[in-house]
């Protein structure tokens, strides 16, 4: 036998090691995929095929396949539209100021202060309430006549029933509960700033402005657009607190896309067109952040 009569044995023989290791690594990963197909993607896959029939609430009920009309309805449903247009108010109101105000308390969080431990603590404390407990907290907070703040500023404005200032005290209420998470992101990333680098520009006459345009923005920016595109998801898709809040109200001034499929599904029982909600809204927040990743790419190169 010759050694090329051996070698393809050999060759043969190879990828068996590979093919076990494989094995055992998807027998290893098996229990935490289980849940996640049975929570998340099924559901999912679930709630998209729901969209193409017209499933509705009441017993003994048939379901029947529509195909793309339940879409259709959606394209003329202007109460849809609406609340879409209230959704992306709110969704980048809530998103840009919480970055700008979140920001600006890492910065001050990230100075060598007395006391910044604790301060760092006390920042923490609205991502350790749950929303129902905010809003709760926050109706107190805005009631017409037993309220802190009108009692602070004079005033006996319903905040949340008035119809020019509803929207914007449920925005400053999703600013403030959201600003943990983003200032947590932000001051991590302002941490891993080399020294280094603000020494050189200081060295080189830059004041504080410049330092920070120049040095730790362009070194925040990875940090600064994963930490908008999760806060922009999470806001659009926002539900418990408005709902606390108040409801979708005063006449649908704060009714988020959200609310309006839950009240499509729960309150007038059109399973089917509320699942053709909750889909165009995973559509439109897909092509939302892929065209802002995209320009963020193309600036970064």
């Amino acid at each position: 036998m010759t050694l090329t009569d051996v070698r393809p044995a050999r060759a043969g023989r190879g990828p068996a090691p590979n093919r076990a290791r494989n094995r055992d690594t998807f027998m290893l990963m098996l229990p935490a995929l289980i849940p996640v197909l049975v929570l998340s993607v099924g559901p999912l896959v679930y709630g998209i095929m729901l969209a193409f029939t017209d499933a509705r609430s009441g017993r003994n009920t048939e379901t029947s396949f529509v195909g793309l009309a339940n879409f259709g309805d959606l394209l003329t449903d202007v109460d849809f539209w609406e609340s879409f247009r209230i959704g992306m108010i709110w969704a980048v109101s809530v998103t840009v100021l919480q970055f700008l105000a979140s920001l600006g308390l890492a910065l001050l969080l990230d100075q060598d202060l007395r006391l910044r431990g604790f301060a760092r603590v006390l920042a923490l404390v609205p991502w350790a309430m749950p929303p129902v407990v905010i809003g709760l907290m926050w109706r107190l907070v805005y009631h017409p006549d037993a309220g802190i703040l009108n009692a602070v500023l004079g005033t006996d404005v319903d905040w949340l029933n008035d119809f020019s200032v509803a929207l914007p005290a449920v925005i400053l209420v999703g600013i403030w509960m959201g600003m943990p998470q983003t200032t947590v992101v932000l001051l991590a990333g302002l941490q891993n700033v080399p020294k280094e680098l603000h020494e050189a520009a200081g060295v080189d006459g830059a004041g504080v402005w410049r330092r920070f345009w120049n040095v730790t923005l362009p070194q925040l920016r990875p940090v600064i657009v994963a930490i908008t595109s999760l806060d922009f998801v999470w806001n659009i898709n926002q539900f418990s607190l408005v709902y606390v809040l108040t409801q979708g109200g005063p006449g649908g001034r704060t009714r988020l896309p959200m609310l309006f499929a839950y009240e499509e599904a729960f309150r007038y029982g059109f399973f089917g067109y509320a699942a053709t909600l909750g889909v165009a809204i995973t559509i439109v927040v897909l092509a939302v952040l892929g065209v802002y990743l995209w320009r963020q790419m193309r600036e970064a190169d």
